[in-house]
């Protein structure tokens, strides 16, 4: 019974993803950054030619995120884009 409580409240979250274009040069600096914030997200780079990166974000956090995320489209003129086509 127990690990029957556990388990319930251990399902997967679907992850909230955002895209973002910037430059090419801080696409490393960006995903270090977030994910220096163990376990709120992760990046992925979607297209390195045209420094397109995917941030998937746990959504118990998405609040801090976009807190961080609005801090980093200012200092890296990152643009929030709508999801590329594949």
């Amino acid at each position: 019974m127990l690990f029957e409580s556990i388990s319930d409240n251990l399902k997967p979250q679907k992850m909230i993803k955002k895209y973002f274009k910037l430059k090419r040069k801080d696409i490393a600096l960006v995903q270090f950054i977030i994910e220096g914030y163990e376990e709120m997200a992760t990046v992925t780079t979607i297209d390195p030619q045209t420094a397109i990166i995917q941030i998937s974000i746990i959504p118990d956090f998405i609040s801090d995120m976009n807190s961080i995320i609005k801090d980093l489209k200012n200092k890296y003129k990152m643009e929030e884009i709508n999801c590329p086509e594949k």
